[in-house]
């Protein structure tokens, strides 16, 4: 399994990780000798300003739920004094804007009443809502007329008893998930219940996912704005990236949680690939009848000697248990060859013309093609979350190092950050054989093939020195060459997708005409 290869270090330089501002930053990172920060992200405002942003790099904000909350109130107050009317009907009003302030000044300036009775705001009191026991007052959902008996109602001055307004409020928010447009419990009156009624109605509890609500509904109303897709998240992305602008840029933002995923669509990161593709790489996928033979196909066969293996580690260097034969998982050559001017497995051969006359041979060319790319994809796939599984053990194997060679938890951070550069890299290598399925032929695709490989080499390179015994990860030595290597990764990483952008977004990049209309030859069964 031990196969070392010496790397000349890259002269492209990663982005510096100078993290503190609000602006573009996923998430903090401890900067000290042993971490290797992300190259992608961490660049404050002031260094947007002052830096050409990277090609495969969007600019984003990061916002928590006290961020959406104040950026809300700020809105309101500036409405509040323009208008001088209240807060609470500024933010009924913003709300029917959709939060542009603009157009909300603009059309209230020029037809204020119908501005008014569009958001619902018509009123027939200037008298501020308040519960009040009125004798003699008889509510027309429950017909109680006790004496004492609590009522509301807001300035539309359609009186209900306390209780059946609780009940209302509780079916509108909690049952129904209404918050921003919840109206009068009058048959067509239409005025909206603002937060200061609501807030002297219902529990605190309630009045917690009240406000939950509106600020959900505050992000989804801008375009701008999406919510982090990560499990209990709370937090919020904004990111200027539009619709139109997606053939051209893969908008990859992340989180302060740590997830990243694409801005223009709900998928996980998937750079250097474009939305679109990404989108017919997945529907292509989930096409049994090109993919049923391979998904059965979960263990392979010794070259040598036949004997099955089975694949538990993310590293693609096998060793035959029984004959000791070394081989590479994906193409499964000769190990000793991978490194060389041999190394060839990450780029698919054509077939001569000769071979592809007839229509049954073209159908098994394109089916072997796909299979080519669509096994790469899989198998890193698959090394990622074999991957995950062991950076999930990576804090335990951190102790057992400090206990066994006496380093300090900052310099056992080492295989924290190479973990995190494998799970990374795996990442970006799955979708760069999605985008090579794509693409047609030419010279820049040979340059990509080429930074492919080279990602590939120091990937497997590191994942097989990352699952080194403990006793081996004392050496210092290997130390430096995990901490070396990690940088690499890194570093190539950051080549291709830079490459990649830059051909994407001056429509560099040619991809087969019958691939992406759909019109896939599929082989021939009988």
């Amino acid at each position: 399994m031990d196969s070392e290869e010496e790397y000349l270090s890259s002269s492209d330089e990663m982005m510096p990780d100078d993290s503190g501002d609000e602006i573009s930053g996923a998430e903090d990172f401890d900067e000290d000798d042993f971490d290797e920060p992300d190259p992608d992200f961490g660049l404050s405002a002031k260094d947007l300003d002052k830096k050409k942003v990277a090609a495969h790099a969007v600019s984003f904000k990061v916002f928590e739920p006290s961020d959406i909350r104040r950026q809300q109130d700020d809105m309101m107050n500036d409405v509040n004094m323009i208008l001088d009317m209240s807060k609470e009907d500024a933010a009924i009003m913003l709300r029917h804007f959709r939060w542009n302030k603009e157009r909300l000044l603009e059309d209230y300036m020029d037809r204020p009443e119908k501005v008014l009775e569009a958001a619902g705001l018509n009123s027939n009191s200037a008298s501020q809502p308040k519960l009040q026991a009125i004798p003699g007052f008889v509510c027309d959902i429950c017909c109680e007329d006790e004496e004492g008996l609590q009522t509301f109602a807001m300035k539309c001055g359609h009186r209900y008893c306390v209780d059946c307004y609780r009940h209302y409020l509780t079916q509108k928010i909690q049952d129904e998930g209404e918050s921003a447009r919840i109206q009068c419990p009058s048959d067509g009156c239409g005025r909206i219940l603002d937060s200061r009624s609501l807030d002297l109605l219902v529990t605190p509890e309630l009045t917690d996912r009240y406000h939950e609500l509106l600020n959900r509904t505050y992000v989804e109303d801008k375009d701008t704005f999406k919510w982090c897709p990560a499990p209990d998240c709370p937090n919020a992305i904004e990111c200027g990236v539009k619709k139109k602008d997606l053939e051209k840029i893969v908008p990859t933002v992340e989180c302060l949680c740590g997830y990243r995923f694409c801005f223009g669509c709900p998928n996980p990161d998937h750079q250097p690939a474009p939305c679109d593709l990404v989108k017919r790489w997945l529907k292509k996928c989930a096409d049994d009848s090109e993919t049923a033979n391979w998904i059965s196909a979960h263990t392979k066969e010794c070259p040598k000697c036949s004997s099955t293996i089975e694949k538990n580690g993310g590293c693609n260097h096998m060793t035959c248990r029984k004959c000791k034969y070394e081989f590479c998982w994906m193409c499964m050559g000769l190990w000793s060859e991978h490194g060389t001017s041999w190394y060839n497995c990450n780029r698919y051969e054509e077939k001569s013309g000769a071979e592809a006359r007839d229509a049954q041979t073209r159908s098994r060319t394109s089916l072997e093609r796909y299979l080519h790319y669509y096994n790469r994809y899989a198998n890193h796939e698959q090394s990622a979350k074999l991957d995950k599984d062991i950076a999930q053990k990576t804090e335990k194997k951190m102790v057992q190092l400090q206990t066994t060679s006496g380093m300090s938890w900052i310099e056992v951070q080492y295989l924290n950050s190479a973990s995190q550069a494998l799970q990374t890299c795996r990442q970006t290598l799955k979708w760069t054989y999605a985008f090579a399925f794509y693409l047609a032929k030419n010279n820049l695709t040979e340059i990509f093939e080429d930074n492919q490989k080279d990602l590939e080499m120091a990937v497997e390179n590191l994942s097989e020195m990352f699952e080194k015994p403990i006793q081996d990860l004392a050496d210092p030595k290997l130390k430096v060459d995990i901490m070396d290597k990690t940088s690499y990764c890194n570093k190539r990483r950051i080549i291709l997708l830079e490459d990649t952008a830059e051909n994407l977004a001056n429509s560099k990049w040619n991809f087969n005409a019958d691939l992406m209309t759909g019109s896939t030859v599929l082989l021939n069964r009988r």
